[in-house]
């Protein structure tokens, strides 16, 4: 059982993609799990994610942000940790600027994933001034959870495929200068059949090592984000949370392995003991 000094309360803000275990339905179960209070702010509702699905409904939240805030500001509603995921529009960002500002209680974590790229290029629907955007709630974070696509269009830094480890330090180092305190940078690897994750800011730097799978799963990145922020507001340490989040999102993928009608995202709820386990 948590004490009452040790039950933290976050807020999440991204969207609802009412099926395909991403965005909110991994993050709220995730967090939950960690044995973490969790406000949501869904900024659009989806019918199913956008990977692979046809034909989905899309509304967007965006205007009931504002009114969600001024409540939260009425009633004195603080939290202890913030962690935006995929947010839509370059107004999204700007609220979420306004929303860590205003409720993020004393010494509160501002966690960043800032979803936007992936294998080098944009999502679709997204250009240079969401880009811009990013940067600006980049700068407010504490932490940023880039994988290297978009450290590299947050920084202006080429995207590579094979790089040293020399490349890695000037991504998080232009992160760092950005304004973000401390970087953690997923997926990256410097030997074939492993990846792993980079974590620095202006003084240390940590790398941990893991297998990497074949094939690549849709909403990886939400379980990792949500794990690592689960854990940071267990009062694990950067470093302990970015290898719990780890090693949990690669069980989530290889308990998925193998199921062809599994396609649209992980089986990360049948191995969530397992990240309590590791907490």
């Amino acid at each position: 059982m948590n004490s009452k000094n040790d039950y933290k309360r976050i807020l999440t803000v991204q969207d609802i993609s009412c099926v395909g275990q991403c965005s909110l339905t991994v993050a709220l179960p995730i967090l939950s799990a960690c044995g973490v209070e969790t406000g949501v702010i869904p900024s659009a509702v989806l019918s199913t994610h956008t990977a692979g699905f046809k034909g989905y409904t899309f509304r967007d939240l965006t205007s009931d942000m504002p009114a969600i805030l001024e409540h939260w500001i009425r009633e004195g509603i603080k939290f202890d940790g913030m962690y935006t995921g995929y947010l839509g529009s370059e107004t999204q960002v700007d609220y979420c600027i306004e929303i860590a500002e205003k409720t993020l209680g004393e010494g509160a974590l501002l966690v960043v994933d800032p979803a936007m790229a992936d294998n080098g290029v944009l999502y679709k629907g997204f250009d240079s001034d969401f880009v811009q955007a990013m940067k600006k709630l980049v700068a407010k974070a504490d932490i940023v959870l880039p994988n290297l696509t978009e450290a590299c269009f947050l920084t202006g830094n080429d995207y590579r495929e094979t790089y040293d480890i020399g490349y890695i330090r000037k991504v998080c180092a232009d992160l760092i200068a950005l304004g973000a305190k401390k970087v953690v940078l997923t997926g990256v690897g410097f030997e074939e059949g492993f990846t792993g994750v980079f974590v620095s800011d202006k003084t240390n730097e940590y790398y941990y090592k893991h297998e990497k799978l074949p094939g690549g799963c849709h909403g990886t990145g939400d379980v990792y984000a949500s794990a690592f922020s689960g854990a940071l507001m267990r009062g694990k340490t950067v470093e302990e949370a970015a290898k719990i989040a780890a090693d949990y999102t690669v069980l989530c993928i290889k308990n998925t392995a193998g199921d062809a009608s599994h396609w649209y995202g992980v089986k990360f709820e049948p191995v969530l003991g397992k990240l309590i386990a590791m907490l």
